[in-house]
């Protein structure tokens, strides 16, 4: 188990190396220019050629990428991941304020998708072919087709301009001071995306979950259990979930790609202020530190998802450590 353990963090240490340099090199080869970028087109174009010369040497223009790829992550790996151009703040204290507003969003999207998933998949595939695997079957199929920004507009149209029964967008109401801002403003607040978030993420989980519970039930211990007198709902128990925790619980934590990306086109239909409208604010405004800082922390929480489903698989099933190990 440890050597399962390591070969798994090995791995994902190695495919965050990859994706921080991809991520490096794309942004080094973008339009960009660095000064135009930090310093501005006006103040650039007010500054003699020494002082240009100093702030290109300054911001590295002059040094070859791999060189600068090396310095800016011996940079980040000691926790300075350097200013943010347009918050004006170090990036790990931009990070750490909207990722916690993003955080509990995610969380809690996250885990209602995988319960309620995960249920309606049993439901469908316990009986398949009926009524109810029609009719659920249906909905994963339509929602797995629409786009979560529509979404996000059907529901915000709905419950925040036409019932107005849900705020209409922020983490917070206008106008309150951080100090009068309670919990229950906090969760009015986050409703509308979590529930996007939620059904959007729903689709994947029920249909894979309906396939394996129908293979499940149609398989001979079950029409032995059958045989011997179980209930229907003891052979769901006992014999159903048993056959289908262990992929269910894969895909779960997959999922977490899929918060993550659907979070950013949700926050920016209700402007959250979260981890994903500060990447499309970075991105937009050209803000190469902040953009560079919100995509590895990200790439690391998913592959932290992922290896925490691998290392529960390994845990459940010894013969995926002794694959590992050979």
């Amino acid at each position: 188990m440890p050597w399962f353990i390591l070969k798994n963090l090995i791995r994902m240490a190695v495919l965050l190396l990859l994706v921080s340099a991809a991520a490096f090199f794309l942004v080094s080869a973008s339009p960009l220019d660095p000064l135009k970028t930090n310093v501005g087109q006006t103040a650039l174009g007010s500054m003699s050629q020494e002082q240009i010369a100093k702030l290109e040497e300054y911001w590295g223009m002059n040094t070859p990428p791999v060189e600068r790829f090396v310095s800016w992550a011996k940079d980040f790996f000691r926790g300075d991941m350097g200013t943010s151009l347009l918050y004006r703040q170090p990036v790990s204290h931009v990070i750490s304020v909207k990722l916690k507003d993003s955080l509990w969003l995610m969380g809690t999207a996250w885990l209602i998708s995988g319960a309620a998933g995960l249920l309606l998949g049993v439901v469908a595939g316990a009986n398949r072919g009926k009524t109810a695997d029609k009719v659920i079957t249906g909905y994963a199929l339509v929602t797995a087709s629409t786009p979560a920004f529509w979404l996000a507009l059907v529901l915000l149209m709905i419950f925040a301009v036409w019932l107005k029964v849900l705020p209409i967008g922020l983490s917070v109401p206008i106008g309150v001071e951080a100090a009068g801002v309670t919990v229950s403003d906090r969760i009015a607040h986050g409703i509308l995306p979590a529930l996007t978030l939620s059904i959007t993420g729903l689709s994947n989980i029920i249909l894979h979950t309906r396939e394996k519970m129908a293979e499940a039930m149609e398989s001979d211990y079950v029409l032995f259990a059958k045989a011997r007198g179980e209930s229907e709902g003891q052979i769901i128990l006992r014999h159903g979930l048993r056959n289908i925790i262990l992929p269910a619980m894969t895909l779960q934590f997959a999922s977490i790609s899929e918060i993550f990306g659907g979070s950013v086109l949700v926050e920016q239909v209700f402007s959250y202020p979260g981890i994903g409208q500060a990447a499309v604010t970075a991105g937009l405004g050209g803000d190469v530190p902040l953009l560079l800082g919100i995509t590895v922390i990200s790439a690391a929480i998913v592959f932290a998802g992922n290896f925490t489903a691998n290392v529960l698989y390994g845990v459940v099933d010894p013969r995926i450590r002794r694959r590992a190990k050979a």
